[in-house]
């Protein structure tokens, strides 16, 4: 679950300011919206916290073996082109891309879209502002992204330039050209 405070009345928080209140409070999860809201992201339960660090481990799996790139968790802030600062569940940037980071960048909030995502709705998530959020990744650039929602049941496919796709699960994802060779299989009761 997420909680979104609306800061308009008093000030509009710059990447700045928010880079400076996450230093502060390094106890809470946060993240920016592209208009300035800080959103404060709830710690999850012990079950979603296996099924995030399977899916992490997946992807580790796959990209030791590829040496293709590197791997983020959700503690991880991109500070994204479209405006927003955000901590997907399990993200992974194209080695080349990251490389032409500064030493500064990769240290601090990365200034890059991740090329893949996977966000895991939580039994308390709302699905819509999930939604909106794989939206802002696409506009700034990602490529691929899935969006599992075990509660209904489906996966939601984002790829640049395309419709969403929406998959029922039990389903078997591929990595496609983004993550050649990466397959991902999500049964009724998590990822496996």
């Amino acid at each position: 679950m997420t909680t979104v405070l609306n800061l308009e009345p008093i000030t509009t928080l710059t990447r700045e300011q928010f880079s400076q209140l996450c230093q502060a409070n390094p106890d809470l999860q946060l993240e920016r919206s592209p208009n300035g809201e800080l959103i404060i992201v709830t710690p999850i339960g012990g079950e979603g916290g296996s099924q995030e660090a399977n899916l992490i481990g997946d992807v580790i799996i796959w990209n030791r073996q590829t040496n293709l790139g590197v791997v983020f968790s959700s503690q991880t802030v991109f500070s994204l082109p479209g405006g927003g600062d955000r901590s997907p569940d399990v993200a992974w940037v194209q080695r080349q891309r990251w490389q032409g980071l500064t030493q500064e960048q990769r240290e601090g909030f990365p200034p890059i879209c991740p090329d893949f995502v996977i966000e895991l709705r939580s039994r308390s998530d709302r699905l819509k502002p999930l939604q909106n959020k794989m939206l802002e990744y696409l506009g700034s650039g990602l490529r691929l992204g899935w969006l599992i929602n075990p509660k209904d049941q489906q996966v939601e496919i984002y790829r640049l330039g395309q419709e969403v796709e929406v998959v029922g699960i039990p389903v078997v994802l591929s990595g496609e050209e983004v993550l050649p060779g990466f397959s991902l299989e999500i049964t009724s009761l998590g990822s496996k």
